[in-house]
């Protein structure tokens, strides 16, 4: 396709996955608007770029969504909420989303995960959701939802479904502690589990994925791949790859399970991981040979590189 044949727009562009997207589609010169609720912040981590519109704002505004989706060929949805916070403000803004997608008949792209299934080994397109969880029936609810618009034709979806993620940018206490943590030379947390397999993926190669299904129009209306990104051996070892890229020794620190059920007593945020720990005492693998037969060449950041990429984020905060 030609080049700004799309324009973008954003939700969720200065977390995790919506900033890793935004880059890729600066890097390709694309249209971007971008809703955030601080400009400044938003700012801060972009720089000026010609492509780029930002508009403070909040996604639960469903007006100013509208309006802003009348002019999207592609809506991201990456709006998150603390656990805590999911209850019906994901189903809200998910509704919104699908308002605004319908006036153009715009895609969205939804990054899924895998709350859905409760604990199983391997997952693949097809498995059956069986949440086990509060927030594995939310997401289910929002699968749902977004499946039952694209089926009416309101909008095209595409659920891209991805293990944990880490790169620049992914600030959540699961993550960022542990880069945190290697380049002051301190301990690198984690929770429940840290010696067997774990499946991660790096989020700029998630944003590269979905900049070429960006390219490769759905053929339903609703489509959901798994996008595996690399196993590690173990947690333990990664952080110690870490550690060594940073230049200090690995220092490893492990929450047990009992101390999140404790500190639930009191903090909401706390039971909600507490409830969620069956992610971090199992290995849970996303099956993505969907995927790779629809995008051959799926891009992969060599696990080094990736994490001295991520160190030198880091360090320029």
């Amino acid at each position: 396709m030609a080049l700004n044949t799309f324009s973008f727009l954003v939700l969720g562009g200065t977390g995790s996955i919506g900033y890793a997207f935004t880059q890729e589609l600066l890097r390709h010169q694309e249209q971007v608007t971008l809703l955030v609720r601080n400009k400044q912040k938003a700012q801060k981590l972009f720089g000026p770029q010609p492509t780029l519109q930002l508009i403070e704002g909040d996604a639960q505004d469903g007006d100013l969504l509208l309006q802003l989706g009348a002019e999207a060929t592609h809506i991201f949805h990456g709006v998150n909420y603390p656990f805590e916070k999911w209850q019906n403000n994901m189903e809200r803004v998910t509704q919104n989303v699908i308002q605004a997608a319908a006036i153009s008949k715009s895609t969205i792209f939804f990054p899924g995960n895998i709350y859905n299934f409760g604990l199983i080994d391997v997952i693949t397109e097809e498995t059956p959701p069986s949440p086990t969880t509060k927030k594995g029936v939310i997401r289910v609810k929002l699968e749902q939802m977004l499946q039952q618009a694209a089926e009416q034709g309101k909008c095209a979806v595409v659920n891209l479904r991805l293990p944990d993620f880490w790169g620049p940018n992914v600030m959540n206490e699961g993550i960022a502690p542990v880069f945190r943590g290697a380049l002051a030379g301190k301990a690198m947390p984690w929770l429940f589990r840290n010696d067997i397999p774990h499946q991660l993926v790096y989020t700029p190669d998630a944003a590269k994925v979905y900049y070429m299904l960006a390219k490769h129009p759905p053929r339903q209306p609703y489509t959901v791949y798994n996008f595996a990104g690399e196993v590690v051996p173990s947690i333990k070892q990664w952080q110690a790859q870490i550690a060594k890229a940073a230049g200090t020794e690995p220092r490893h620190k492990v929450y047990p399970g009992w101390l999140f059920k404790v500190m639930g007593l009191f903090s909401p945020g706390m039971r909600e991981i507490a409830e969620m720990g069956y992610l971090w005492q199992n290995t849970i693998l996303l099956n993505d040979d969907k995927l790779r037969q629809t995008l051959p060449n799926i891009p992969h950041t060599p696990m080094q590189q990736a994490i001295e990429e991520t160190l030198a984020w880091h360090r320029e905060q």
